[in-house]
């Protein structure tokens, strides 16, 4: 099972890259101890802090010319990662 799923490329969190702040999608039974240590032996870098969040799926419908679609969207963890001052995480080094 692999904790970090990917990295989240959104303006709210590149914004936040200039001050060493990275998001993530994880794995929804991961916790913050786990997080931390995978995120370290990925990019080598050292975490302070990591906060997480949990996103519940939602029921979506959608009406077409022929029937209507209902189900759910997926549910989700995200976390917000801090690294130490100085250092920083390459998401298109990889490209």
């Amino acid at each position: 099972m692999e904790i970090l799923k990917q990295p989240l490329i959104t303006e709210k969190v590149s914004a936040g890259n200039e001050k060493g702040v990275y998001g993530f999608i994880v794995e929804k039974t991961a916790d913050k101890l786990q997080i931390k240590s995978s995120v370290e032996k990925k990019y080598g870098v050292h975490v302070v802090s990591v906060r997480t969040m949990r996103y519940a799926a939602k029921h979506k419908t959608r009406y077409t010319n022929n029937k209507v679609v209902s189900g759910f969207t997926n549910a989700y963890k995200k976390a917000i990662v801090q690294v130490a001052d100085g250092e920083v995480i390459d998401f298109y080094g990889e490209l």
